[in-house]
């Protein structure tokens, strides 16, 4: 709210600013010869005075008459000058010669000089002088007052706008934090209550949107599981006879493909839960040594091959870190079964802690994934060009659920180029 009030006062300040000093200018220059002939009036009595008083005496004395009121007229100034006086220019001494005043206007069109002619040879001025120092600082003072009026009505104004617009950004955030049910709840009366019921209905399509969605992926797969295990069932009951060679490889051939569908289903279901936006982690300590190992454990029979080397590096003091065992280890497997898709030879875990929270990341020596796809890969059923083929390249459903994970324990989950030379998934669990 500071840098809005800021900027507004700003431009107002700035705006108040130039239009006290440009807008006078423009209109005494627009309307020069009404303010010359108001002020020429207003004078007309004391130089008609001033030049009475000097044609009461002779010529001679008029310097002594010029000095004495000087010092009777202070602070104004009176002086008794040439009409060829340098200080008049060629208009100014012909208008004196042809027995005419003088007069110039300055700021706001207030006269500044009145001069009036004693003959064809001399002339009396009266100079108005500046204001001085202690008026100038009233008149600033007057000034930085209705400076601190508008920003008062400035505040005044734009404290309920940005109270309901913080409270639009605050519902924004909650919804994209999963809370679809939040809403604006910003008064009728409010100048932006248009928009936040624009805001209120969209949140609303979005969240049944999301939920019919929800509903129909998790009816679909329920319903699906079923006729899946049957079939899985009567093929299991069929390889029990006595059959052909050939028949046999077929129909095991169809039973990796069912099982193959029935293992997508189970990712569907997963992903489904965790879009929940109910879903709650859980928040328990472990030791992460001990979790990393008890991760590798379920990978036993994968890493016997002596095709794949394994690294774990601890880095930090392994000290127990509060997290969600389930939805973490569910993601670091997920990390682990692509890299031992995509690995040439070797993978590396690697777990560091500080006080701001823990990274573990899984490294490979693959082919890496080419920086334009790093944050694609992430979207659900997305699969790399060269993993299209279902034997290595599984259903793009896996590093999206990973994601997921981390981000309903409020951390994240990143790919990069990994020091191995292939891809560097790196999560990150804030304390």
């Amino acid at each position: 709210m500071f840098k809005v009030l800021l900027r507004l006062y700003l431009v107002t300040m700035v705006t108040f600013g130039a239009a006290i000093y440009l807008v006078p200018e423009l209109i005494v220059t627009l309307f020069h010869d009404r303010f010359m002939n108001y002020n020429v009036d207003m004078s007309r009595g004391m130089q008609t005075l001033l030049v009475k008083q000097f044609h009461q005496l002779p010529a001679e004395q008029w310097p002594a008459l010029a000095k004495e009121l000087d010092s009777q007229f202070a602070p104004l100034r009176v002086n008794l000058l040439s009409v060829n006086d340098p200080a008049f220019d060629a208009d100014e001494q012909r208008q004196l010669q042809q027995g005419q005043g003088v007069l110039r206007i300055g700021e706001w069109g207030w006269r500044t000089r009145v001069v009036s002619p004693l003959g064809r040879q001399q002339a009396i001025e009266l100079v108005m002088p500046p204001d001085p120092f202690d008026m100038n600082v009233l008149y600033w003072s007057i000034n930085v007052l209705i400076g601190a009026a508008l920003l008062g009505c400035l505040l005044l104004w734009l404290r309920p706008h940005w109270r309901d617009l913080e409270r639009l950004k605050r519902t924004a955030a909650l919804i994209g934090q999963g809370q679809l049910s939040e809403r604006t709840q910003i008064s009728p009366r409010s100048n932006i209550h248009g928009l936040a019921s624009a805001f209120d209905t969209m949140a609303q399509d979005i969240e049944s949107l999301l939920n019919q969605q929800r509903d129909l992926l998790n009816a679909v797969s329920h319903e699906l599981r079923t006729p899946l295990t049957r079939l899985d069932f009567g093929l299991a009951l069929v390889l029990c006879d006595d059959l052909p060679t050939a028949s046999r490889e077929r129909l095991q051939l169809l039973v990796g493909h069912i099982r193959e569908l029935d293992e997508l289903v189970l990712e569907l279901l997963s992903f489904s839960r965790l879009q929940n936006p109910a879903l709650v982690p859980e928040r328990v300590e472990v030791s992460l040594d001990e979790f990393v190992d008890s991760i590798l454990g379920s990978f036993d029979e994968e890493l016997e091959t002596p095709d794949i080397v394994l690294d774990v590096l601890l880095h930090g003091s392994q000290e127990r870190f509060a997290l969600d065992p389930r939805l973490t280890a569910r993601a670091l497997q997920n990390l682990l079964r692509n890299a031992m898709r995509y690995c040439d030879r070797r993978i590396q875990v690697g777990v560091n802690v500080t006080a701001q929270g823990c990274e573990l990341w899984v490294d490979d020596d693959g082919i890496g994934i080419p920086e334009a796809d790093r944050e694609r890969v992430f979207e659900p059923f997305y699969r790399l060009d060269r993993s299209r083929d279902r034997a290595t390249g599984g259903f793009g459903l896996g590093l999206a659920i990973s994601r997921r994970a981390l981000e309903a324990q409020g951390g994240t989950l990143s790919s990069e180029a990994s020091p191995l030379g292939g891809a560097r998934f790196r999560l990150w669990l804030p304390v």
